[in-house]
């Protein structure tokens, strides 16, 4: 069980690095695609609308980076902490806490 903890511990710590790179990758195609849409734009109530659909995108985007960026780093600690082995024993009783 030790050892299955131990890989998990990889996996978290290769995971949270992964998953940040995959959000910024989605979120730099997401806002591109909508500032693309801003030049598209026949007409000037188009083009405006268009402007307001791409600041909502940033803004979104930037909210979920800033939530998910602790998430991650978390994931790497948590994943440190497993390869380490500080999980390898578990209190079973309150007794074993002190």
């Amino acid at each position: 069980m030790n050892q299955l903890k131990k890989i998990l511990g990889f996996v978290w710590m290769v995971l949270g690095p992964a998953a940040m790179i995959f959000m910024f990758w989605q979120a730099m195609d997401k806002i591109g695609i909508a500032q693309a849409a801003v030049s598209a734009a026949v007409n000037d109530s188009a083009r405006e609308l268009a402007r307001s659909i791409a600041i909502n995108t940033i803004l979104q985007w930037s909210i979920i980076i800033l939530v998910f960026l602790p998430i991650a780093c978390g994931m790497i600690i948590f994943g440190k902490y497993a390869v380490d082995g500080a999980y390898d024993h578990l209190p079973q009783t309150s007794e074993e806490l002190e």
